[in-house]
């Protein structure tokens, strides 16, 4: 479990595509206690949790399978380019950002970026499927990063960017067209789940009859 509040943004070391899987290194020397870290460990990548499978001194390499690589962005990464890092939340500890599971839904794009001098505003076309798994001023998981949902639209959302979130993390990379990793809130998944099965529970011979789709 995560939480969305990122530990740093640091830069791919290597990308290596092994037989349909992608090893991916990270320098983790910068992070607080990254003394701790050890093999099997959970680390959210671009907000797709992955596990340490190495670890050399403070490299650790982690490994994305194919279904890893289709749902999410970690197949469009390049040594070099920038990746939000956060491990796994430990028990006792605040907590800020929301619920992430590190269960990545799919991929969205940035359609645009708007500078209005002390934030940004970024709209993300998530398609409409996504988008129903949103409330307008509730969380979102964009990249890893717990972001509240500014705009709400038919197909895409907007969130609001403050300069620190901007500073610490790969938004600051982002252009239009950038693919960003997406993650709805876990509570409103299931909030709609429950809905959508009551929904159907509801809908017997009865129900029919009465609407006049069976005689």
């Amino acid at each position: 479990m995560f939480t969305g509040i990122i530990e740093s943004a640091l830069p791919l070391l290597t990308a290596r595509d092994e037989g349909g899987v992608r090893s991916l290194s990270l320098d983790l020397s910068s992070l607080q206690g990254n003394e701790n870290v050890k093999l099997g460990d959970s680390v959210a990548l671009n907000g797709c949790c992955l596990t340490v499978a190495g670890l050399k001194g403070a490299v650790a390499n982690f490994q994305a399978i194919p279904e890893t690589l289709r749902l999410t962005n970690l197949g469009d990464l390049q040594p070099g380019a920038l990746v939000n890092v956060e491990r796994a939340m430990q028990a006792g500890a605040r907590f800020d950002g929301h619920f992430v599971q590190g269960h990545v839904d799919g991929v969205g794009d940035v359609a645009a970026i708007d500078d209005l001098g002390g934030e940004w505003r970024v709209r993300i076309a998530c398609g409409r499927e996504f988008a129903d798994h949103c409330i307008p001023k509730g969380s979102v998981c964009l990249d890893g990063i717990s972001l509240t949902i500014a705009e709400l639209h038919e197909d895409s959302i907007v969130v609001a960017i403050i300069p620190h979130t901007r500073q610490v993390t790969n938004i600051r990379a982002w252009a239009p067209g950038t693919r960003v990793n997406l993650e709805a809130d876990m509570i409103g998944k299931y909030v709609r789940r429950q809905l959508q099965q009551q929904t159907q529970s509801n809908v017997d011979e009865n129900l029919l009859r009465r609407a006049g789709f069976v005689s």
